[in-house]
């Protein structure tokens, strides 16, 4: 099995945990003996997974089953990050439609087609739900019959709470940084320099000394454009890096960030790949930036574990008359019905109860069930 010094880095990793582990995977009937790092990495995983009997396990040995996990689930990131560096637009575009299920990718899009109707809307006009969705914070009032995503796809910020409460009090600031960064063509060193200067002022203006984080505002640039900036959080910084083979850097770095990851994703070949005709592909294109996180690893339960899959299954799983409503502002209510009434198949004496849904929206209803009322009633 050939093998880089990262790759041979791992593999004497996963060695120290196997050893505590070897005549349990000895036990396994092993039918595919796969040659490269990645097979053999995506093979031993299965086996700890899935395979190897539990039961038969020292209770001292559960803490190595875990690291050798881990340790594997490193080993195939970093191992399908380093195919970004060679990969043409074919090979990219495969993978990510190889992954499509396992990854949520029909989700991910959509988050962002909603993004991208927000684009040219600055955060102070947007309403509640619209703003978090663009920062990354998904929350209750994300009705899931009109915000059917997961709004921290590619990089939740629901942990930088003083980032949260700038962006609720100063949205106009961060239209401000935002405008710096054009919405076509190339994104120039000054333009982003602008952003960031910008974007650290306010955390000067406004808290007490608190610097201001790179994680969240990548955040900002990704969802600005998807085809440029890559959206990171503290958990993935590290496989990225090594992935991609630069040096890792941290929450405040924001030169390296540009400089390091944004230019050295932007010289790769599939990002260099000019506009497509076929419309699938297209859609890919425009955000082909921020898809690189679907060349981390995934396990079976991570489409399961959307936030929007939780918050649309959990009224079936929950007693009747147990859900607390989530009330909205009369301006998200009009929104979101609005949306919802702008369909073709809505007959006409549902547009005329528009008053009447936007106050059950507004009183906690969700769209469908507010919308659903007025259908077994007048229908």
């Amino acid at each position: 099995m050939s093998m880089g010094n990262t790759e041979d880095t791992i593999y004497q990793n996963a060695l120290k945990y196997i050893a505590d582990l070897s005549l349990n995977l000895m036990a396994v009937k092993v039918n595919h003996h796969p040659e490269d790092f990645l097979g053999w990495c995506k093979t031993l995983h299965r086996i700890c997974k899935h395979d190897i009997n539990l039961n038969l396990l020292d209770e001292k040995q559960l803490l190595p089953l875990k690291k050798l996990q881990e340790i594997l689930e490193q080993g195939i990131s970093i191992t399908q990050l380093k195919m970004l560096r060679i990969a043409p637009w074919p090979i990219f575009t495969k993978i990510i439609n190889d992954m499509a299920e396992q990854q949520s990718l029909a989700e991910r899009l959509a988050l962002m087609a909603h993004i991208e109707g927000l684009r040219e809307q600055s955060l102070s006009d947007m309403i509640e739900e619209d703003r978090l969705a663009f920062t990354g914070k998904h929350t209750v009032a994300h009705d899931p019959s009109m915000y059917q995503f997961d709004v921290e796809w590619f990089a939740g910020t629901k942990g930088a709470k003083t980032f949260h409460l700038l962006v609720q009090a100063h949205p106009e600031d961060f239209d401000q940084a935002l405008a710096h960064i054009s919405l076509t063509g190339d994104v120039s060193l000054a333009q982003y320099q602008a952003f960031v200067a910008t974007y650290k002022q306010i955390f000067a203006e406004h808290t007490d000394g608190e610097k201001a984080p790179l994680m969240a505002a990548t955040r900002l640039l990704a969802m600005r454009r998807p085809d440029q900036f890559i959206a990171l959080t503290n958990n993935k910084l590290s496989i990225l890096c090594q992935g991609l083979n630069i040096a890792k850097f941290n929450n405040q770095n924001f030169d390296s960030y540009y400089q390091d990851m944004v230019l050295s994703l932007q010289s790769f070949a599939w990002h260099r790949q000019g506009e497509p005709e076929n419309s699938e592909e297209l859609s890919l294109w425009k955000v082909r930036a921020v898809l690189v996180d679907m060349f981390l690893f995934a396990d079976e339960d991570q489409a399961k574990n959307s936030n929007y899959i939780k918050l649309r299954d959990k009224p079936t799983k929950t007693k009747v008359g147990v859900v607390k409503a989530v009330k909205r502002s009369k301006e998200s209510a009009e929104v979101l019905v609005d949306k919802a009434l702008a369909g073709e198949d809505i007959p006409e004496y549902l547009l005329d109860m528009r008053s009447t849904i936007v106050n059950s929206v507004q009183g906690g209803k969700t769209v469908d069930q507010a919308i659903s009322l007025m259908r077994t009633i007048f229908g």
